[in-house]
């Protein structure tokens, strides 16, 4: 693996090293082992959201936006890192070139050598997907003045996507409210990234 090719500096990416690059070393390595155990789970969350908001707390953060955001590229490096079967010495490279410091460097490359080969395995192991997405078509809607808020506006977008599964076809809806619709947009960034790194 070339020691360029596994991460790229975007925005999201930027964010979150500079978050994580502020976090308590204490912390970090049961929060890196917790994510790591959970990656080959297809669906639910690394962290029930009870213990999302303790871990706000602990972690000294903020915002909600920023756990979150921390939680999915802390996620990204290990899902590239199963992805590229990576070395040790070629993760730790690769995670210093996104300025991740030392600290949290050497963290990260102590729980990928206990786990890695496990990690791995799991992650083979499970199934994948098999839908493919047909079509995609949107609509934006506009609810006006609901009781006494006469003034109020509350504008959605609904998405439907058409997936397909084996002779299945099937039409989903998706409502997002501007808030919603934008942290989408956020994670098809952090996708988007994942597919060029791994296209190159």
């Amino acid at each position: 693996m070339a020691a360029t090719g596994m991460f790229q500096a975007t925005a999201n990416i930027k964010g979150a090293v500079s978050l994580i690059n502020q976090l308590d070393i204490e912390r970090f390595p049961r929060l890196l082992g917790r994510i790591l155990q959970k990656l080959h789970v297809k669906e639910g969350k690394v962290f029930t959201d009870d213990e999302e908001d303790k871990l706000q707390a602990s972690l000294g953060l903020q915002e909600k936006k920023d756990l979150q955001l921390i939680l999915d590229i802390l996620s990204f490096i290990f899902e590239q890192a199963v992805y590229h079967v990576a070395k040790p010495s070629v993760l730790k490279q690769q995670l210093l070139n996104i300025d991740l410091d030392e600290a949290k460097v050497d963290a990260f490359i102590e729980v990928w050598s206990a786990s890695a080969k496990n990690v791995i395995d799991r992650v083979r192991q499970r199934d994948f997907v098999n839908s493919q997405l047909d079509d995609v078509n949107w609509q934006l809607n506009l609810q006006l003045a609901q009781d006494q808020k006469t003034k109020m506006k509350a504008p959605n977008a609904v998405l439907e996507l058409g997936v397909r599964s084996q002779d299945k076809k099937e039409r989903i809806y998706v409502e997002f409210s501007h808030t919603e619709l934008y942290d989408f947009y956020n994670k098809l960034e952090t996708i988007q990234s994942q597919l060029d790194s791994l296209s190159k």
